[in-house]
């Protein structure tokens, strides 16, 4: 058997609420996904503004951070015409997100979830998804 470690909905709320946190003091409205360690969405918040297009969005960046286990904006630094995972962004029905926003949310070394934020610029969206995630962390140290 195996035994798998992922996020509980109250675990899904501290990083939102994190996130969310961070996007009132910088004054943009996020869409907030919340994924398990197998991409699937546990919570979605779009705030009051948050973009229509980014709700799909932000669940993409959830998808890839968590399933493949690595930051989108990774993805992006790799994927430019001549490198080998070039149209990695095309993979999987184009879920694959390469734009900056989506982080694993791991814990002891082990990811257990996803967090994928949108509607801000890649570097306000992947602010507040590292906000999410040292607000849950320090929840758990707590």
């Amino acid at each position: 058997m195996i035994q798998v470690n992922r996020l509980s909905i109250d675990d899904a709320k501290v990083l939102t609420d994190g996130a969310r946190a961070k996007a009132l003091e910088i004054g943009v409205p996020m869409c907030i996904a919340i994924t398990d360690e197998s991409g699937n969405l546990i919570s979605f918040e779009r705030m009051n503004g948050g973009k229509i297009t980014s709700v799909t969005i932000a669940q993409d960046k959830a998808f890839t951070a968590a399933g493949a286990r690595k930051a989108t904006h990774e993805y992006n630094e790799a994927c430019k015409p001549g490198n080998l995972v070039f149209g990695i962004h095309t993979a999987i029905g184009g879920r694959m997100c390469v734009v900056g926003g989506g982080l694993p949310v791991a814990v002891g070394g082990e990811v257990v979830g996803g967090i994928g934020i949108s509607s801000g610029s890649p570097q306000q969206d992947m602010e507040c998804a590292q906000a999410g995630i040292d607000h849950f962390l320090a929840w758990l140290d707590s």
